[in-house]
């Protein structure tokens, strides 16, 4: 396979492959194979909450306890059900 690229894109190309004692081919062939092998968004995301640990259940005891506290009472009349005073 052929692909054409512009030739200011050949020249850094070439100056990165001279760096390394690489051919042009595999500079571009490894910076190519590099951008498949990077985790897209979701995968990183999913990888990154697979990592970290459990919660042990005083922690879950206590998110439970702060959530119970926040709540606001029900109150089944609407802003707009409510009579003014007098």
């Amino acid at each position: 396979m052929t692909i054409q690229i512009p030739d200011d894109l050949a020249r850094g190309l070439e100056g990165i492959a001279a760096a390394q004692r690489k051919s042009l081919e595999q500079v571009a062939v490894e910076s190519l194979r590099s951008l498949f092998d990077r985790a897209s968004s979701p995968e990183v995301v999913l990888q990154a909450a697979r990592r970290l640990p459990h919660p042990s259940a005083a922690a879950i005891d206590d998110l439970e306890a702060a959530i119970a506290a926040g709540r606001l009472p029900v109150c089944d009349q609407g802003a707009f059900d409510r009579r003014p005073p007098g």
